[in-house]
């Protein structure tokens, strides 16, 4: 969804006092900063930008596996030093 508009920053006071105005904002205007004390603490968003940074933060499976190093370069070879002894405390 393309806004237009520069985000807004609502004290946390506000946006609590005119949450349905925030949302509504969110939806027409683009992400919504909520601050305290002057720090930014939150961000309201669409849900469609939402799911957008959702798809876009996080591979599929596919594309993880793929994003591996090569498996000719992989060290998979068991070591031939003996196996460690365990205590079994009897």
């Amino acid at each position: 969804m393309a806004h237009t508009t520069e985000p807004r920053h609502w004290q946390a006071q506000e946006a609590k006092q005119r949450f349905s105005e925030v949302l509504r904002a969110a939806e027409a205007d683009g992400p919504q900063f909520v601050t305290r004390h002057g720090k930014e603490i939150a961000v309201i968003v669409d849900i469609d930008s939402w799911h957008d940074y959702q798809d876009k933060a996080r591979p599929d499976f596919k594309e993880f596996l793929a994003s591996g190093p090569p498996i000719d370069e992989l060290d998979i070879r068991r070591s031939s030093e003996p196996a460690r002894t365990v205590d079994f405390g009897d």
